[in-house]
């Protein structure tokens, strides 16, 4: 599915946790999904008219399972540049048990962790994506800005059409998250593209989050 020019979701082959291709120059896959799907998102990208190794790029959003799933597996095919926010890198290596529930979904979760995480920092440009820090969810959790096209991650999610925050028992720490909320509702773009829900035009949706 092509949200808007050049920026393609992987809605059917990434359910669940989702997937976008990034075209141009320079091609990024942002966040990689739930383990064992890594077949289908390389099927998704040959439909979309590139192979794996055309991939310059892999951005991490943050260390949740459900985002790095196939990331040591997708990086070894395709030989990608793999990024990720340095606060996060350890969670994303397995040297680290994630904070609060989250050490049990690594237990229950498990998953093959990738190695050479590379770390990016605020206002890092990769292709033409805009590192954004939007911590909250987890530590280091970012979103990504391309054009007028937010790459939310976990920061939001979508429901029936309407935005709202990361399920609470998720987040890391509400107050952190609430300024995040506040932070990145001041930038400008017209599209949301999180991780969970399909993408949504903003409108006054960030508004109506009441953040």
């Amino acid at each position: 599915m092509e949200v808007t020019k050049g920026i393609h979701l992987l809605a059917d082959e990434t359910k669940g946790s989702f997937v976008y291709l990034i075209m141009g120059d320079e091609p990024v896959l942002v966040d990689t999904g739930i383990r064992g799907r890594a077949n289908r998102i390389i099927g998704a990208l040959e439909r979309i008219g590139i192979g794996p190794s055309d991939l310059a790029h892999i951005v991490l959003t943050h260390q949740d399972f459900d985002h790095i799933g196939n990331a040591k597996t997708l990086q070894e095919w395709s030989g990608a540049a793999l990024w990720a926010p340095e606060t996060e890198i350890p969670y994303i290596h397995g040297e680290k048990k994630g904070p609060g529930i989250r050490h049990v979904f690594q237990r229950l979760m498990r998953i093959d962790n990738p190695t050479g995480v590379q770390p990016y920092q605020a206002g890092k440009q990769i292709g033409k994506l805009e590192v954004i820090p939007a911590p909250g969810h987890t530590p280091g959790h970012v979103c990504l800005r391309i054009g007028d096209v937010l790459m939310a991650g976990d920061l939001v999610m979508t429901s029936k059409g309407k935005l709202q925050p990361a399920p609470g028992f998720l987040t890391w720490d509400k107050s952190v998250l609430q300024k995040s909320l506040r932070e990145v509702g001041k930038l400008e773009f017209d599209w949301v593209c999180p991780a969970h829900g399909m993408p949504v035009r903003r409108g006054s949706l960030w508004e109506a989050m009441n953040v």
